[in-house]
């Protein structure tokens, strides 16, 4: 038997190793008209919005001296105020209840509708170094905004049940519509933001103008005072103010004050509708032109 000689035996060169796909190609282009607004591209960036949420939470909180206790002192400082000076001092009636629970129980949404529309207002404009650089969904920004106070709310929260407990008032079966009356005074928050965040990209002089705004619409929402006021055949006409029918909700819920405010609900869900599709068609038809004046 002969042995083959290796140094004879045939080279066999060896597979050359397959060429790496390429990674899929992305155009973006400029969103036009109702087809721009690509909701589903928010919602696939989901998790971006809680991570810019909890960033603004730490943010705001970082090296400060009471820390997440502010979300306390805030609504607690402003009903010791309302109390005084509306309570004692100028007499308004509070439908029966004790008035610093009936002011608190409006300034809780308050709160979180004055924080949500003032971040969300500044929202572009303080993350113009995240937008010049990178793209996502423009609309997670503000978006984010809003769902950060609701960190805030949860606290304050629990300083109302404690002012409940002691004045020995306890929620009916309405309490299960607080979540609702929540998501209404966001939407009315990300509406109008949406509004205020788009023209303050062009003008920055409508930051100015948020602390007048929000000053003006406190007044006009029945906190410091009840909607009871108002002849009961107008009382309706509040409800284009959408934070009245929250405040109003949260009383009714909460407290058990009247009958169901349905009309002036029913009126500012419609007008809270209203301004979140046209503050989404407003923000969507400049969003290009975002990162360019930025």
């Amino acid at each position: 038997m002969s042995i083959a000689d290796p140094a004879r035996q045939p080279v066999v060169a060896a597979a050359a190793p397959p060429e790496p796909t390429p990674p899929p190609t992305r155009i973006i282009r400029p969103s036009h008209g109702w087809r721009g607004l690509d909701l589903a591209s928010v919602w696939s960036h989901r998790d971006l919005v809680f991570f810019l949420a909890w960033r603004d939470i730490r943010l705001r909180y970082r090296q400060t001296l009471l820390g997440v206790a502010w979300a306390v002192v805030q609504p607690l400082t402003t009903m010791i105020v309302f109390s005084v000076f509306f309570g004692r001092l100028a007499k308004m009636p509070s439908d029966g209840l004790p008035y610093p629970l009936f002011s608190l129980c409006a300034l809780l949404p308050w709160q979180l509708f004055a924080y949500a529309l003032t971040e969300s207002s500044n929202s572009l404009v303080n993350n113009k170094h995240i937008i010049t650089k990178v793209y996502f969904p423009r609309l997670i920004v503000p978006l984010a905004s809003v769902v950060a106070g609701l960190m805030d709310f949860a606290v304050a929260f629990v300083l109302l049940l404690i002012m409940m407990a002691y004045y020995g008032v306890w929620p009916g079966p309405a309490v299960v519509i607080l979540p609702l009356l929540l998501l209404l005074a966001l939407t009315t928050a990300l509406g109008v933001g949406l509004w205020l965040a788009t023209l303050n990209v062009r003008y920055r002089d409508v930051r100015y103008t948020l602390a007048f705004l929000t000053q003006v619409w406190l007044f006009a929402t029945p906190i410091a005072y009840p909607s009871s006021l108002v002849s009961e055949q107008y009382r309706w006409l509040l409800g284009l103010n959408p934070m009245a029918g929250v405040v109003e909700g949260f009383r009714w819920a909460l407290l058990g004050t009247g009958a169901p405010p349905d009309a002036l609900i029913l009126v500012s869900v419609g007008v809270a509708v209203l301004a979140l599709v046209s503050g989404l068609y407003f923000f969507r038809r400049l969003e290009r032109s975002f990162a360019d004046i930025l």
